[in-house]
């Protein structure tokens, strides 16, 4: 009987039915010892490689939780003695006082490499990659990516939220994916890292997943302060050489979509900018396009499958995660070409109007996913203070006013005194905590590149029976 590991063309309910040459495994950020400190801690600046696989294989499902916590105040409790990652205390009930980094979403780099590439085919924003556009996390549900939060914590930036990601992603001879923690704050992360072993190499056809992010911030309109749709607009646009670019790759492959973030500046109409999509045939051998591209579109709702503007929804395949009339200007949407992958042979290049005409000179972010040949592209990634997301905030912590500890009585400044000295301890208290956590961390990711062998070779020993 001959049963393949790998096989292109499966349906998502016809995989469960049908044998496979192949073993599930897993690695996660679970607690070698025994006890409950299940999540690694990143340091500021450092890198943690969460998988270190070898192939053929091919990861199956990604589950994150995080977490990249502000200390404002002195907690109640010893920070050494805590069993797990965080307390969940709210800050009113005084035990402690702490808030997630309204930006870290941004901060974190999620990279993932193929079969020993230098370079990364996957490099995003650990918040973007998800979904989370504009490091303000909202619960949604699509076929690929799902993000689920919490009531107290929706449409917060820095809000805790757990991420889901069951894109299959193959690989031949080794998958490795990590995290860069940018930021100035030690990083939390919990998560899962599901994959099949196979004991045949990949078959020729396979394509290898990729995932970039970019900013245009702003996007370089003509005409910012034309209202949207008006006649002053009317202008050809029958070169698409000023629009906004969500990828552009050579190589043979399937564009699968993207997630778009859009910080609209002029409370009218972020959109009515077409979809242009040039394939293969399209790009002239000195580089240059002809014209019409084989993909036109209408408007920027109509690509992403709304139409007379964008509709509150979360279809599996198109939707909305944060919509401009909850959060003003601000709007998070999907497509995912996976029933109608966007296929390519040679080179594609994936661009949107800002505006017709591109006049709009709006905030724009994407990150889009496609599959392809390798070597992959070269991908980079704009700098930490580059990616901060802009926010419409209340007020805070920053807007209070300096007091002058002289001015005051005997006692309200021993109280003072008394918090300098509390939170000196509690701050030194949490350093040791982490510094010996994310000591360990990298221990267990040693640890789980060896787990990840054992099974591979006790897999194949079986294979050969």
């Amino acid at each position: 009987m001959s049963v393949r590991s790998f096989s292109l063309g499966d349906d998502l309910l016809g995989r469960a039915a049908r044998r496979r040459r192949s073993r599930s495994a897993r690695v996660a950020s679970w607690d070698h010892t025994g006890l409950n400190e299940d999540a690694y801690i990143v340091m500021p600046g450092e890198t943690a490689v969460l998988a270190d696989l070898e192939g053929p294989g091919a990861i199956t499902h990604l589950w994150f939780v995080q977490g990249c916590r502000v200390v404002l105040g002195p907690g109640l409790f010893d920070a050494r003695q805590a069993g797990t990652a965080m307390v969940e205390f709210n800050n009113a009930l005084g035990y402690n006082w702490e808030v997630n980094d309204p930006d870290y979403y941004r901060k974190v780099v999620i990279k993932m490499y193929w079969d020993d590439q230098e370079h990364p085919s996957v490099v995003a924003p650990l918040g973007d990659f998800f979904g989370v556009g504009n490091s303000l996390p909202a619960s949604f549900q699509s076929m690929p990516f799902t993000v689920s939060v919490k009531d107290d914590s929706e449409r917060v930036y820095g809000g805790p939220a757990a991420f889901n990601c069951f894109l299959p992603m193959p690989f031949d001879r080794r998958a490795r994916i990590e995290v860069e923690n940018q930021g100035e704050h030690p990083y939390v992360q919990y998560f899962y890292i599901d994959y099949e072993l196979f004991a045949e190499d990949l078959p020729d056809d396979t394509l290898y997943f990729h995932a970039h992010w970019r900013r245009n911030n702003p996007c370089n309109g003509w005409g910012p302060d034309l209202q949207v749709n008006s006649l002053e607009t009317q202008v050809p646009n029958l070169d698409g050489n000023d629009n906004y670019v969500i990828l552009d790759t050579e190589g043979a492959g399937n564009y699968i979509g993207c997630v778009h973030t859009v910080n609209h500046f002029t409370g009218t109409w972020w959109g009515e900018g077409d979809d242009m999509i040039w394939i293969d045939e399209d790009f002239n051998p000195d580089g240059t396009t002809s014209w019409p591209p084989s993909m036109h579109g209408t408007g920027g709702e109509d690509y992403f499958s709304h139409g007379w503007g964008m509709q509150k929804i979360n279809y599996p395949f198109q939707g909305t995660i944060i919509h401009e009339e909850d959060v003003p200007g601000l709007q998070v949407h999907y497509r995912f070409h996976l029933a109608d992958p966007v296929r390519f042979n040679e080179r594609i290049r994936v661009t949107m109007e800002h505006g017709h005409g591109n006049h709009l000179a709006d905030d724009w972010s994407t990150t889009a996913y496609w599959y392809q040949t390798l070597p992959a592209p070269r991908l980079d990634i704009l700098p930490v203070e580059q990616r901060l997301p802009r926010k419409a905030e209340g007020p805070g912590m920053k807007d209070l006013l300096t007091v002058d500890r002289t001015t005051l009585d005997p006692l309200r400044q021993r109280m003072y005194e008394q918090r300098d000295a509390r939170m000196a301890d509690f701050t030194a208290q949490r350093v040791e905590w982490f510094e010996r956590r994310a000591v360990e961390s990298r221990e267990r990711a040693a640890r789980n590149k060896e787990f990840a062998a054992e099974v591979r070779a006790r897999f194949l020993v079986g294979a050969r029976r």
